[in-house]
């Protein structure tokens, strides 16, 4: 795509501040960034210019598209030191100060108000494009909110996220929202809006509810029609005051508490979002084609990991061993899943409401095209399992004067208890498929293995020991 001069040259201080940001993908590079697409959104606020490009990288043949949406205001935002841009010269003289929109307010109201059908406009510049909101509410009304207050979830690598706090008729307090503002973006339906919007459709209490989006269009002469769509925002429940598993577990782990109780209702959450899936989203049979497929794609990444870290090379045969039981085991039918599950992935909400599973993006670093298709749910399972071992191994690693057979422990019940919820909720016990699943879970362990060293070469011990339990020479789903 940068070969052919598509686009127009970003000024130099969108590419230095592009070049900081978590969710740019060529990290340790300052990109070459051209503009080929662009619209705006009309502001409330009075002086405030609102204007959304998509850019590609032409920069070491980078083709990822990104979302930058920018306010411009005349005088500086107060408290919004962190996400200045620049301040420029405008056409005018005048110095103009140049923000990451979603932390301005102006741009918060105008883009859930497009979500939301309540007035805001995009304005279609001469490039193209064009963008639209979209209500997902089954209700023929929208309530009139307005926005409160906003502010940006801290944290995040690949997207940015925007809270809002909401007030309803007679201003009363309202429920609030989260939008999720898509920073990479891909062609076709981002995953985590269609699949929660079936999901809501098909009366899951395990996701929140889905509001609304805002979807683009854009030319693309790689594409055969020469056009391209996707998504670029997305509206739902925001769920306050909540704590994910992932702490959750780490507490009760560091204290040797019992987690049994709350793996074994995430079992049963697991097994009934699978079902809905499978109810309301195409499924496909795992022909010997499509397993092939499979096990060639977890083979290779084997291969790219032993070249990485050298010592896995000694469990070689063994790990060949899993691979060729897996490829002769029988497998399910194929159906959309979470794609990238974890414990970090899932909320616990008081008020009896319990589990609830959110960002079904799938493993970002994949194809949307690849997060898209049907899929094995005991990939997600084994997800859940090594999240289990994980917070143990970090209990692990922050106390090393503990002995390490009470993390081991404490990390079986967890695995147990989810296994038995998931049977129970199902009518399938994971067990019965320990050939694939101790497949899926190794595949899962090699992918840490590689983020671990390239990101925090303290914790490879982690992924390294849960692989040395894997090829053990009768591993069990209980027990790697």
């Amino acid at each position: 795509m940068p070969e052919n001069g598509r686009g127009t040259p970003v000024p130099d201080y969108l590419n230095q501040w592009v070049a900081t940001q978590r969710w740019f993908a060529s990290k340790g590079n300052v990109p070459a960034l051209r503009s080929v697409a662009q619209w705006s959104l009309s502001s409330a606020e009075p002086g405030v210019d609102i204007r959304t490009h998509l850019v590609i990288d032409a920069a070491g043949g980078e083709d990822t598209l990104y979302q930058l949406p920018l306010t411009e205001r005349a005088a500086p935002l107060p408290s919004a030191e962190r996400a200045l841009v620049a301040a420029v010269n405008g056409p005018d003289g005048m110095t103009r100060y140049v923000y990451d929109a979603p932390h301005d307010p102006a741009y918060a109201d105008a883009i859930l108000r497009v979500i939301l059908n309540q007035g805001a406009s995009i304005g279609q510049e001469d490039t193209g494009a064009s963008a639209r909101g979209e209500l997902l509410l089954d209700a023929p009304d929208t309530p009139p909110y307005t926005v409160a207050a906003s502010r940006v979830l801290t944290g995040e690598q690949s997207n940015t996220s925007i809270i809002f706090d909401t007030r309803g008729a007679n201003d009363a307090p309202a429920r609030p929202i989260i939008c999720k503002v898509f920073r990479a973006l891909h062609h076709g339906d981002n995953p985590d809006i269609s699949v929660q919007a079936a999901l809501a459709r098909a009366g899951s209490r395990f996701v929140p509810e889905p509001i609304g989006y805002v979807e683009g269009e854009w030319d693309d002469p790689d594409r055969p029609a020469g056009r391209a769509r996707g998504h670029l925002a997305f509206a739902q429940e925001f769920l306050p005051g909540v704590e994910d598993a992932w702490r959750a577990a780490l507490t009760a782990a560091s204290t040797g508490g019992d987690f049994s109780r709350e793996a074994h209702d995430l079992g049963v959450a697991t097994a009934a979002v699978h079902a809905d899936l499978a109810a309301v989203m195409p499924t496909r049979e795992a022909t010997p084609d499509v397993i092939a497929a499979q096990l060639s794609a977890i083979r290779e990444r084997f291969r790219t990991t032993a070249a990485e870290i050298p010592a896995l090379g000694e469990h070689r045969a063994a790990i060949e061993t899993i691979f060729r039981r897996a490829q002769s085991a029988p497998w399910p039918r194929l159906q959309r899943i979470h794609g990238d599950y974890h414990l970090g992935q899932v909320l616990n909400v008081p008020g009896g409401r319990g589990w609830v599973l959110v960002d079904f993006e799938g493993e970002p670093l994949r194809p949307l095209e690849d997060r898209s298709r049907p899929d094995v749910p005991l990939r997600d399972i084994a997800g859940m399992l090594r999240s289990f071992s994980y917070a143990a191994g970090t209990i692990e690693l922050a106390h090393p004067e503990r002995p390490a057979s009470a993390s081991l422990a404490w990390a079986d019940a967890c695995r147990a208890a989810f296994l038995d919820g998931y049977a129970e909720r199902s009518g399938v016990d994971p067990n019965e498929q320990g050939a694939l699943l101790s497949a899926f879970e190794l595949d899962k362990a090699l992918y840490e293995a590689v983020y671990e060293t390239r990101n925090r070469p303290t914790w490879l011990p982690i992924p390294l020991a849960a692989i040395t339990r894997l090829v053990d020479l009768t591993p069990s789903p209980r027990h790697p």
